[in-house]
């Protein structure tokens, strides 16, 4: 048929050539043969074309009032329910969320607690790390206080040759001893002298009671052994005898 018609179109081009000399003359093309040559050359939708742009303008209402619109009508209901899920959806967060602060604030502290008892405890162990090599050097302290009480009180300031080398030890072993006192200091570790002192349970350590005539009962009037604190602790409580109250 295409084909035919292609061979009806050239015999039309041929005759239009030819000139016209009345309106019998006319040639007629029928409306197959047009229709035919048309379609493969036009750019208009065709049939199933139209066809399919028919049924997009019912399915979106744009036709001749025939088409049905697809927009579903809106719930009351419906809009109640997701309104409530919604509500209930933001309450469930927002105690997840009080929840969570919580937890955090709560870790927070403890890692600040655990800061600074850490900080103490290095604290501690650096002020106290000493503690064992004190306890053993003031023995040594102990020694030279009796090395120092052995020289007789008439003899230490002494300008007799005599005893001038026995000034001489003396003026040394006390000079050592302030130097050694000193050093020990300059570390945390102080000598506890509480002669005239009241006797304190937490400091002193109480070997022996006398009455004592124009003392105080409870106070101090002799020291056995000196003692010595370390950092503001006690490392070793002083020996002392106490005034005895009067029955």
């Amino acid at each position: 048929m295409f084909r035919r018609a292609i061979q009806q179109t050239a015999g039309f081009r041929v005759a239009a050539r030819t000139p016209t000399y009345g309106p019998s003359t006319a040639l007629r093309i029928p409306s197959i043969a047009l229709g035919a040559i048309r379609r493969p050359y036009s750019t208009e939708p065709g049939k199933e074309d139209g066809d399919k742009a028919r049924e997009v303008n019912a399915e979106n209402g744009n036709g001749n009032g025939n088409g049905k619109s697809t927009a579903a009508k809106t719930d009351p209901l419906n809009t109640i329910e997701e309104l409530n899920k919604c509500k209930t959806d933001v309450e469930a967060k927002t105690k997840e969320a009080a929840d969570f602060k919580d937890k955090f604030l709560r870790s927070v502290a403890e890692f600040r607690n655990l800061q600074d008892r850490t900080e103490r405890e290095v604290r501690q162990a650096k002020d106290f790390a000493i503690q064992k090599f004190a306890k053993d050097l003031v023995e040594s302290v102990d020694n030279m206080d009796l090395a120092l009480s052995a020289v007789p009180e008439a003899s230490r300031n002494s300008t007799s040759p005599e005893h001038k080398d026995l000034v001489d030890l003396y003026k040394g072993l006390r000079l050592t001893e302030k130097i050694l006192l000193n050093t020990l200091k300059k570390h945390g570790l102080e000598k506890l002298n509480p002669l005239g002192e009241k006797f304190d349970p937490n400091m002193h350590e109480a070997t022996f009671q006398a009455r004592v005539e124009g003392k105080e009962p409870g106070t101090v009037f002799h020291v056995q052994r000196t003692g010595f604190t370390l950092n503001g602790r006690i490392l070793r409580a002083a020996q002392v005898g106490i005034v005895q109250a009067a029955p």
